[in-house]
């Protein structure tokens, strides 16, 4: 960490220290949920709402690229902030650079076995034929980007690792700004539809992935840099496992995702994916803070975790935890009043999708009083370097709690159960998050 940086870290905890290190971190993270957000509007707007579907469709594809780079990132970033704060500065650096290199190559495969198997992949996500060459269209240029898509989630954490969350922020609204004007030239000038949107979200990816990369390569004033790697299997199986519960919630996310998808298609056709498209965008944008404030203050509970310092650690909690409840309350009122509003920048005039989406998205909506709590715990044990209870928690959250009623409601009380099944996995995770906190965490961080 550089000078600057240790200097913030030793500052007192208190509100203010620590919503103004991770407020970079969460414009950052809104500006990367706009990224795909964006490209709904546009498709939704200047193309038609199936094309929309489509991109909900392809979605999980995009949700596997972040959650490889957040399980280096976060996983990683973690080890190393640690390492930084025990004085291992350089055995940091080769370790940043051996994750690196690993998370691309491990992002190539991915990427060419989806190539080679795409349309039993699209079929698998929810496609039906009439769905399919959208699909494609949308599909290949997000599977090109795949490497540095991963690239931009590690590097946003790093930039927070070295003290320079502004710099991550100022490549966000980078990549946003730009793949706000290339969607309007793509799609509204250039005419290239559904393509032109993720050709738009694939350039910013890309753009800001190369600037973060030229940064950790030549910037040698950090205490964390590219340098020659040097092969630890312990360093790479150590990242992937602490960083897994991040890895399991982003894929577990397209799981669900695809429930989504194939159960609303069989119930309310293209018009229902259009539907839970909507809810999942506006819901994404509002999670952006609950994953920025958890990430920007994850190498803050690192650092001082390798310091043993538990008094400070006891303090992030307690503020942490006051926060985001308030955040969580604020953010559900907006989404149930604003509904309608929400809705309508994204269905336009189709009356059918905008009723559908309102009525469901005023139930989804409740979720959002328990993800923030859950992305903390989560975010908390990583940062901690457990990754066995962070990963307990993302699986169940993801997984147990959230599977499994999306799959029993609907044959329940129909279409409102897929709605409903969002908020009761949210609030068995919330007690799970609780559960936790009072049984690990105080043990973990003793007096």
């Amino acid at each position: 960490m550089s000078k600057n940086n240790q200097d913030v870290l030793n500052r007192p905890i208190h509100l203010k220290m620590l919503i103004g290190f991770s407020l970079p971190t969460i414009l950052s993270m809104v500006f990367m949920s706009i990224y795909t957000t964006v490209d709904g509007l546009f498709v939704a707007r200047l193309v038609n709402t199936d094309a929309l579907s489509a991109v909900n469709i392809v979605m999980p594809m995009v949700f596997i690229a972040t959650g490889i780079g957040t399980m280096f990132g976060s996983g990683g970033n973690a080890l190393v902030a640690k390492k930084i704060g025990e004085g291992k500065k350089q055995e940091a650096r080769e370790d940043f650079s051996l994750l690196l290199f690993t998370s691309f190559v491990v992002s190539l495969v991915i990427s060419v076995l989806c190539f080679v198997f795409l349309k039993p992949l699209l079929r698998l996500l929810g496609s039906d034929d009439n769905l399919m060459t959208y699909c494609i269209e949308y599909m290949y240029p997000i599977l090109i980007a795949m490497p540095f898509t991963v690239f931009g989630m590690m590097l946003s954490m790093s930039y927070i690792t070295v003290g320079k969350a502004h710099f991550g922020l100022w490549m966000s609204i980078l990549g946003g700004v730009l793949n706000i004007v290339l969607d309007g030239l793509f799609i509204a000038i250039f005419k290239w539809g559904i393509a032109g949107a993720a050709i738009a979200t694939s350039i910013g990816y890309v753009t800001t992935s190369i600037i973060g990369l030229v940064y950790f390569f030549v910037n040698r004033k950090h205490e964390l840099y590219i340098v020659k790697p040097k092969l630890r299997w312990h360093t790479i199986i150590k990242s992937c496992t602490n960083g897994s519960s991040e890895m399991i919630g982003v894929f577990a996310g397209s799981i669900v995702a695809i429930l989504f998808n194939n159960i609303l298609m069989r119930m309310a056709g293209s018009d229902g994916v259009a539907s839970i498209t909507i809810m999942l965008y506006v819901q994404e944008l509002f999670n952006a803070v609950y994953r920025g404030y958890a990430t920007g203050i994850a190498p803050v509970i690192s650092y001082n975790f390798g310091r043993d310092d538990s008094v400070r650690l006891k303090r992030i909690h307690s503020i942490s935890t006051k926060v985001i409840l308030l955040a969580s309350f604020v953010l559900t009122s907006v989404c149930i009043v604003l509904a309608p509003t929400l809705v309508e920048f994204f269905a336009g005039d189709n009356q059918s999708v905008l009723e559908m989406a309102v009525h469901g998205f005023r139930i989804f909506a409740i979720s959002c009083l328990f993800v923030g709590i859950n992305v903390y715990s989560s975010s908390l044990f990583t940062a901690l370097n457990d990754g066995k209870t962070s990963a307990i928690l993302s699986f169940c959250r993801t997984v147990v709690f959230l599977v499994v009623p999306v799959l029993v409601l609907p044959m329940i009380i129909g279409l409102d159960g897929v709605w409903w099944s969002m908020p009761i996995g949210e609030l068995l995770s919330f007690a799970m998050s609780v559960y936790y906190f009072r049984k690990l965490y105080f043990r973990k961080v003793k007096a």
